[in-house]
């Protein structure tokens, strides 16, 4: 019997076998999705595993090792238990336990963050020159001096981690934290992509806006293709281009 179209989902228990089968021979594991997109929709599974490959799997700026710290922190940021093949990867990678332990503190370290926000908010009177950003960002300096992860990668980190919670002013303190600490951009774009999956997608559009707006207002000093990006008018989506905004 000829294999279905890749548009067609599969009619008999060898084809949908015969996908997952080479769906867990590139990956080494399956997780409940893979399946389902195997029987329903066998083109977005393409497309998805595509999108993954590209994402994730497909060497871009960061190295193995770099790029499975920040998934670390986005990971238990978003509380996703079952992606544990990043732990894995990063092991294979060069990693250890310390570097797990040093995601999840950084990954809890933002977690704090409004905490900081809300004792100047409400507090401030009572504490001489309280300073929210100051605060968070010494409490952040001393925590690095326990961890060997790089302040650079501890930035993206941080920046998608925020990303993922949609708190915009600490993604914009990290990013202008990512430049100062001498991170690419294009590991910064990756890293922040990577929160797309457990993150959300809408999430990581508003991620890309406050980094535009970072430029665009020159709180950064971007290289020439992304500072070209910032430029580019009419990026505010459906209701710019239909005149409502």
């Amino acid at each position: 019997m000829n294999s279905p179209s890749p548009s067609s989902p599969p009619q008999t228990v060898a084809e949908v076998e015969t996908a997952l089968d080479a769906l867990r021979a590139k990956r080494g594991y399956l997780l409940p999705h893979h399946g389902l997109l195997a029987v329903s929709a066998p083109a977005l599974l393409e497309a998805y595993d595509a999108t993954y490959t590209a994402m994730t799997l497909t060497r871009r700026v960061m190295s193995d090792y770099e790029k499975e710290i920040v998934w670390l922190i986005i990971l238990v940021s978003t509380g996703e238990a079952i992606a544990t093949h990043h732990i894995d990867r990063l092991y294979k990678s060069g990693g250890c336990s310390a570097d797990v332990e040093a995601a999840l503190a950084l990954a809890a370290w933002s977690e704090g963050a409004e905490h900081h926000a809300f004792v100047a908010e409400h507090w401030g009177p009572h504490l001489k020159d309280f300073d929210a950003v100051a605060a968070y960002r010494n409490g952040l300096e001393t925590l690095l001096t326990r961890f060997a992860v790089e302040p650079w990668i501890a930035e993206i980190g941080l920046a998608a981690a925020h990303q993922c919670a949609r708190r915009w002013a600490w993604v914009r303190e990290h990013i202008k934290g990512a430049y100062k600490a001498g991170a690419d951009e294009g590991a910064l774009a990756e890293g922040l992509s990577l929160a797309m999956f457990p993150g959300g997608v809408p999430n990581f559009v508003d991620a890309c806006d406050e980094w535009r707006k970072l430029i665009a207002a020159g709180e950064v000093e971007a290289s020439a293709p992304y500072l070209a990006w910032a430029r580019m008018t009419g990026q505010g989506g459906f209701d710019e281009a239909a005149g409502l905004t």
